[in-house]
């Protein structure tokens, strides 16, 4: 509990200011949080505590942003998400069979190990995860400017072969971070796909996460999230990698369409609803035309500043 000093004042405990340290990390926008962490040591002003906070929020919010770290020494780039965390700073990458440590609160891959037999997928599995792994690398290369992707096998990786049931999660992540022009955002999409053997089917779950800040002379930011489900049938390798890029492709473009169109309605819906439709004037307020409109100017002549 907090402590009264004293003038009176609430002195917090360590654990608290912990708390309020972590969920400030916890919610910074794409791309900011290590500014954010630097403005909190400052604020802090103690190590331990902020040492503490950043140790049990960073991870939480790399995995949840799905950021992308450059493994020294290889071609390749590992995705860090919940889908192929091996333990607390472990991370596999399918792609080059390889393992990324990673520092969480620096950001950093320290090291990279290759991943042992039992940490990858059987023949089988590994067939079709290629072969989704070249159709969604073709798609996110035509979509995205600055995308990542990667497929892992979430369930069933030790199927021999027909018969079994499995199931892979597709990752996309992309952001573009421009702090010096104010505005940072990610999209994040994951594609959770069951093959089910048994009744040749592919479920097909997705959700997709967008996040925008911009803070020239102020702080909107956008924080919009959509989840979908589809379905095809079982097939070879390359068919089924080729139906599912498709209804990715599919989803993903209707819900940017979705976005896109909403955005571009706002000043004639939700921006009229913030006002009254009749101010005191009686008189419609005209949005086709709001620079006749000076509240400086309108502010200095109704207080007299100036006389």
């Amino acid at each position: 509990m907090a402590d009264y000093g004293e003038c009176g004042e609430v002195e917090m405990s360590d654990e608290q200011k912990k708390e309020i340290a972590k969920w400030f990390l916890l919610n910074s926008p794409a791309g900011e949080i290590q500014y954010v962490a630097k403005d909190l040591r400052s604020v802090l002003s103690d190590e331990n505590v902020f040492n503490e906070a950043a140790s049990e929020a960073f991870p939480v919010y790399n995995k949840s942003h799905m950021i992308c770290i450059e493994m020294p020494g290889t071609t390749g780039d590992v995705l860090v998400t919940s889908f192929n965390e091996l333990n607390k700073n472990e991370y596999l990458d399918p792609g080059t069979a390889n393992v990324a440590v990673v520092d969480h609160v620096k950001q950093v891959c320290t090291a990279v190990r290759p991943a042992a037999d039992e940490e990858l997928s059987s023949a089988y599995v590994e067939e079709f995860r290629c072969a989704l792994d070249t159709e969604i690398l073709k798609y996110v290369s035509e979509a995205y400017p600055k995308g990542v992707c990667s497929v892992f096998c979430v369930n069933g990786k030790d199927a021999e072969g027909p018969g079994f049931d499995f199931e892979f999660a597709v990752v996309i992540s992309a952001a573009r971070h421009s702090p010096q022009n104010f505005c940072n955002g990610s999209w994040r999409s994951t594609w959770n796909i069951e093959f089910k053997d048994d009744i040749q089917i592919l479920e097909v779950r997705g959700i997709l996460q967008v996040d925008a800040h911009y803070f020239e002379e102020g702080n909107v930011q956008l924080d919009a999230k959509h989840e979908c489900k589809d379905s095809t049938i079982f097939q070879s390798p390359e068919d089924c990698a080729v139906s599912i890029a498709n209804i990715i492709r599919h989803h993903e473009t209707e819900y940017l369409t979705s976005l896109q169109a909403s955005y571009t309605k706002l000043p004639d819906t939700t921006f009229k609803d913030l006002r009254r439709r009749l101010p005191v004037t009686r008189t419609l307020f005209p949005w086709h035309n709001t620079s006749q409109f000076s509240l400086s100017r309108d502010v200095t002549k109704e207080l007299g500043i100036g006389k």
